[in-house]
């Protein structure tokens, strides 16, 4: 019989993969004559190879009409935000109305908590897990000074056990304890250094049985985990779309806010023209009347260049399906998974949770012997064309991305690993 780990099994795997033509779809940095090994998507998603000409479109439209480019044609650019709209509700599991692309993920961050931080003398405190990204710490810290409370005492931060993961019970204990006095719970829906994936409808479950809103931050869950935020009902998630959804560097961001707000005129809010409903929006009236739904929250224009790449992205997303990525995600970060406990036991501890369902794609891996040694390998594995990325202090991340990552992939790095622990 074949044996599961080897170098012939993995290229049977990859043989018999029913997304093998993705990879086809993308760009690949260059490594000495071949394909870089590239397990960053996680940090920034490949370049889709349609991608260029969705810009150029733009680029085309913009060279031959100019101002009317807003007005003409299926791509006009007045309704372009909603070309990807249909398509990033089926990503997240939501309804058209609850998303909107716009921003970037911290600006929409600030939007959301405008609208669903809402602190009192009694409820003045944001809770969010200790060793959060610093962008979501530091817009909780602005927004809890910025209405006239501290963070020393209203910021609270629920600490992760001794395998470093917070555990829905640390969870649970921190809203008993604090529960009265929050405001709003801003939770990841994949944790950014460990790669821990939570449960998002408990967390909303234990958030409104304490009185609280509930955002979430989803950037490393977009296009790497099944969502359901229609269902799970929280009041908004925010994430961007550079990541998984490989729609370029700085890539416009993406939003959610829940049905049951969709009309709701009295949410304040900051307003700008973009976000005041559509049909009277050219009447250029004073009152600010918004557009049902996540598109009520919009500021400006949708910046058309910077939508392009999204549109292509998405068409891969909706050719393959969440359903058969999540799939293959769930053999190909398997296979990474035991190939480290086979071979890497002595180099390599894995800190990301071992059930599946409690991660993405993404594996964080800690080297024996510190950070020295982590960076010694890091730095290796980058000069041999295979990249990860690095997280302060001691944690390579390594995400095998069902899109374009194959399992020969994940057997070169592997491989590599083991020349370095060897040399």
């Amino acid at each position: 019989m074949n044996d599961p780990l080897s170098p012939a099994h993995a290229a049977a795997l990859d043989a018999a993969d029913p997304l093998r033509s993705l990879r086809d779809e993308f760009l690949f940095p260059r490594h000495q004559g071949g394909d870089q090994a590239y397990f960053v998507g996680n940090s920034l998603g490949l370049q889709p190879r349609g991608a260029q000409a969705m810009v150029q479109e733009v680029m085309d439209l913009w060279a031959r009409i100019a101002v009317e480019g807003h007005f003409t044609g299926p791509t006009q650019w007045m309704n372009y935000h909603r070309l990807v709209r249909d398509a990033l509700a089926g990503v997240v599991g939501a309804q058209p109305l609850e998303v909107v692309a716009m921003n970037t993920l911290s600006v929409n961050l600030h939007l959301m908590m405008v609208s669903f931080y809402r602190p009192t003398r009694e409820r003045p405190a944001i809770l969010m897990e200790a060793g959060a990204f610093p962008t979501d710490r530091h817009a909780v810290e602005a927004q809890i000074r910025f209405h006239g409370f501290d963070p020393a005492t209203d910021l609270v931060e629920v600490p992760p056990g001794a395998d470093g993961n917070v555990s829905m019970q640390a969870l649970e204990q921190a809203l008993a304890e604090h529960g009265k006095r929050v405001a709003l719970v801003l939770w990841p829906g994949v944790q950014y250094r460990t790669g821990q994936a939570f449960d998002l409808d408990a967390v909303t479950r234990l958030a409104r049985a304490q009185g609280a809103r509930i955002g979430f931050d989803l950037a490393h869950s977009v296009g790497n985990v099944p969502l359901a935020l229609h269902d799970v009902a929280p009041d908004f998630a925010v994430w961007c779309h550079y990541k998984y959804l490989n729609s370029g560097p700085g890539a416009v961001a993406g939003c959610f806010v829940h049905e049951r707000h969709a009309r709701d005129a009295t949410l304040p809010r900051f307003a700008g023209w973009w976000g005041h409903e559509q049909s009277t929006r050219f009447r250029m009236a004073p009152e600010f009347v918004p557009e049902a739904g996540a598109e009520g929250w919009q500021l400006s224009n949708p910046p058309v260049l910077g939508l392009a790449p999204l549109r292509a992205s998405l068409a891969l997303f909706e050719q393959a399906g969440m359903e058969a990525l999540r799939r293959k995600s769930l053999r190909l970060t398997g296979h990474l998974e035991a190939l480290v406990q086979s071979r890497l036991s002595n180099v390599l501890q894995i800190i990301t949770p071992a059930e599946p369902e409690q991660r993405g794609c993404q594996l964080s891996l800690r080297v024996a012997g510190g950070r020295e040694q982590g960076r010694s390998l890091f730095d290796y594995l980058q000069s041999v064309g295979v990249l990860g990325d690095w997280r302060e202090p001691d944690v390579i991340r390594i995400a095998p991305t069902p899109m374009y990552n194959r399992y020969q992939d994940v057997q070169r790095f592997v491989d590599e690993v083991e020349r370095w622990a060897h040399r």
